[in-house]
């Protein structure tokens, strides 16, 4: 079967945030990681009926904010300003933790290094030597969240693909991730293999080539 080509062209972060933001189901509650993840707020609204959550203690989240509406004591979890919504409430960084560990998130969204076809998930350290890791709360999130959804471009500045047979970088999460969102196509992961779903400025047969995993069209 073909798999649908939504765009004509690879998405930039923006549009990816808006592809993923669409695909949250109204009534969730969510936890959107630092970098790229964070700019799914901007594309939730009221009528999406969705409650985010940010590990730094504040549920109810709004998109970021900008010039007369930033307020240094309101960030996301990558200290972004970000805005407030209606009945949004604060608490105790341990707090924040507990709903994270606890299974109170029906979603989080993080980025990654690598995600292979059991659903692994490698986003805290490449394994070099010198580089510097960022534990932060992604354990807890992929964990403790109903379910994980990684957005990040799908080759790395060395062009190598991040979607991998088997994670070579230190784990996060193990069989945790459902769903990735790239720049140029969405993947489902379950049974062992990633399906695509739809692809952006790019036909099936060319992703095959992109990458070094077997990869399956929607059925």
């Amino acid at each position: 079967m073909s798999v649908p080509r939504t765009r004509d062209h690879p998405l930039t972060p923006h549009e990816l945030a808006a592809v993923v933001a669409r695909d949250i189901p109204a009534g969730s509650y969510v936890n959107l990681g630092i970098g790229q993840p964070t700019l799914v707020s901007d594309h939730l609204g009221p009528a999406d009926h969705v409650t985010l959550h940010t590990e730094n203690g504040m549920l109810g989240m709004g998109g970021l904010a900008h010039g007369e509406d930033v307020d240094p004591d309101l960030t996301n979890a990558g200290k972004a300003p970000v805005l407030e919504t209606r009945g949004c409430s604060y608490f105790h960084h341990a707090d924040s933790f507990a709903m994270m560990r606890g299974g109170h998130l029906d979603c989080c969204v993080l980025g990654a290094f690598q995600v292979d076809r059991e659903g692994n998930l490698a986003n805290w350290h490449t394994g070099e030597p010198d580089a510097i890791p960022a534990v932060g709360g992604a354990m807890d999130l992929a964990t403790g969240a109903r379910q994980t959804f990684v957005m990040m471009g799908l080759m790395a500045r060395d062009g190598r693909p991040k979607l991998v047979e088997r994670c070579t970088m230190p784990l996060t999460g193990v069989a945790c991730v459902s769903r990735v969102y790239t720049d140029l196509a969405v993947f489902e992961i379950a049974d062992g293999r990633f399906t695509v779903r739809e692809t952006f400025g790019i036909g099936f047969d060319e992703l095959v080539g992109r990458v070094d995993v077997a990869l399956a069209p929607a059925a």
